[in-house]
This record gives structure tokens, sequence and C-alpha cells, in this order.
């Protein structure tokens, strides 16, 4: 029989942190602490243990007894609208809380870093693509370099081993959560299609014709799990994504067919100021179609729509590396969109005529 395993998932209600409960929730041989600073408002069979990670008394307090963790999944992210500016709180939470579990843990065997695309500079313009996980680091600091190095020097004459996730766009189902490609398509159209407007693409021509990437939040989960448990992952970066490529040219006919609605051509827009008052509209449509009384902001993030449909340059990681360490799944990102706007629409985020 396999030794139970007890992971402890930090940051266990983002979209990320949420797919690694439900994962692990159905795996017999583990036991799941789920971190956060308040409850998860999902079914899940994991023990939830508040923490604020930015404070380190908290940390101390609440995260030092925690010797029977086995495994730590850190999944934790602190945004600001302005890139440079998530440096420091995200370094602070990082550096309060696994040194502190680290500790404590007398059983660690593995401390899996979720990172993503910004390790190799996509933010700032065109980059090397595909990015392959030994490529050189951009000159600009961020945060993602800092923990990786603070885990590094922890891990140094230690038993345990680590690991780094880097996917791009991750993609899933979690509410409070609006920096979420799926259900930013998904509430635009609706707005769209209630307007009786054509589903526009509000991004730069060249973010229609690039190819990008994205990565299925369950797929992330399984990889991660993979990466924290497989010898031969110790100690490594890896690339996870869908493992494929598409354009939003390709996929916008998709979803403009999936809502009933008329296709439509570019039309580039600061979504931060056409959406003003659409919080009203979306009360509306709640109260129409009685779905789940969610505010808008719970579900998207202007600016980060405005960011990610900006992007006019190629998006492309390289997974070669994960497959030849034994992780084989992929998912085809175009029957991704539709599978999860299906669950948007059963969880009555979006109106069920999205069929």
């Amino acid at each position: 029989m396999e030794r139970r395993k007890t992971a402890l998932v930090i940051g266990a209600t983002g979209m990320a942190g949420r797919a690694l409960l439900t994962h692990l929730d159905r795996c017999a041989d583990w036991s799941v602490i789920a971190v956060a600073r308040k409850p998860p408002s999902f079914a899940t069979s994991a023990r939830f243990v508040a923490a604020d990670l930015l404070d380190p008394a908290s940390c101390r307090q609440n995260l030092g007894g925690l010797a029977e963790v086995t495994h730590v999944f850190y999944t934790a992210y602190a945004d600001h609208p302005v890139i440079a500016e998530t440096r420091a709180p995200n370094v602070a939470m990082f550096a309060n809380a696994i040194p502190v579990v680290e500790a404590a843990a007398k059983a660690l065997e593995h401390v899996c870093l979720l990172q993503g695309t910004k390790y190799y500079g996509h933010y700032l313009g065109p980059f090397k693509t595909p990015a392959k996980e030994d490529d050189l680091r951009v000159a600009v600091p961020h945060f993602y370099y800092d923990q990786q190095d603070m885990l590094t020097r922890l891990r140094e004459h230690k038993t345990w081993s680590w690991s780094c996730a880097r996917p791009h766009v991750i993609s899933g189902f979690a509410l409070g959560n609006p920096m979420n490609l799926v259900s930013t398509i998904a509430v635009y159209a609706v707005l769209r299609r209630e307007s009786g407007q054509r589903l526009t693409f509000p991004g730069k021509p060249g973010a229609f014709t690039a190819i990008t990437q994205a990565t299925d939040a369950g797929l992330l989960a399984r990889a991660m799990v993979f990466m924290a448990t497989a010898p031969a992952a110790a100690d490594q970066a890896f690339n996870v994504t869908n493992g494929d490529f598409f354009r939003y040219q390709n996929v916008w006919p998709l979803i403009a067919d999936y809502f009933g609605m008329e296709k439509g051509g570019v039309e580039t827009v600061d979504l931060a100021h056409a959406m003003t008052g659409a919080e009203e509209r979306w009360a509306t449509i709640v109260a129409k179609y009685g779905l789940a009384p969610h505010a808008l902001s719970r579900l998207v993030n202007w600016n980060f729509a405005n960011y990610v449909f900006s992007v006019d340059w190629d998006v492309m990681s390289d997974t070669t590396k994960c497959r030849q360490h034994g992780f084989l799944e992929f998912v085809d990102s175009t029957k991704m969109f539709p599978a999860q706007i299906d669950v948007l629409a059963q969880h009555r985020i979006i109106p069920s005529f999205a069929q």
C-alpha cells in the first residue's frame, strides 16, 4: 500500500489552488491542508488553515505547527495593476510562509512553486520563442526570480526537492478570481449578446492573429502533482501548457457560434473604459436569467482583459521537457473554451442559453 502523503496548498482558493484541491480530493493516498485568508467557497475534504501571508506573525502562528506536511504547492499571488509593484508583496508572502513550513515539516519531500511565462519576459514585448526552461532570465527584476532563488537557497543541504511550474493564462473555474480568460470571454460575449451586438474582438489587430497558448487549470494541477512526486522531476522547472497553440482569429468564431452570435472582426477598445456601467447591466442580466448573484467585479477584471488582448506578439512555450520527464497529458485548447464555458453555465454564472 502506498504511503499517504500530506499536501499543503498555499493560495488554495485561487484558480490553480482550487484545481489542486479538486484533483487531490480524488486521490486516496493524499491528505490535504488548504491555506488562504478565507475558507474555500466550494466543497472540499481539505482541512482549512487561515493565514495572512503578508503578516509574518500570522504565518508563524498558523503554519508553524504543520509538522505532517510532506509536499507544498505554492500558488499564492498578490496582484497589482503595475507589474513592477507585484514584486514586493509576492516576495514577502513567499518569505513569510515557506521557511516557516520548511522548518516545521520534518518529513518534507518537495516544494512546487507556481510561476508563469512572465519568467521569460513575455510581458515586456516580443521574446525568444518557443521559450525553454533554461533560457536566460531577462534583465528586468521579477518576483519569480526572487522566489525561485529563495527556494533553491533554502533547499541547499536538505533532503527535500523543488520544482517550478510555468503555465500561461491559467483557465479554470474560481469565483473571486477575475483574472480568468474563460470567464472574461464568456461575460464579454453575454454582455454584447444581450445588447444585440456582434461578438467583436476587443484587442489589438496583431493580438488577433498572433500565436498564443493557454493552460487548463485541471491539467496544471495534475502536472504539479506529477512534478512533486516523480523523482526525475526533482529540482527542475517545467513549462506546462495545453500542448498546442492557437490564434484568436480562429477561436473567436467558435465562441460566437457557441453563443449564437453574429461573428465580428477586430474592434479595438479600452475595455476598462468601454465597460463603464457594465455592473448595472450585469445585475439586470443576473435578475433576468436567475443567475448566481455575483458582482461583475468577481468575474472579470477589465484591465486584465486589456492586457491579454493587447499582446500582439507570439507567446509560445516549449513543453518538450515535461513530456521527456514523463508527463504526457495535453488538452485541445479549442475544446477547452466551450467546455469551461459550459461549467460557468452549470454554476449559473452565465445564462444557460450558452449551449
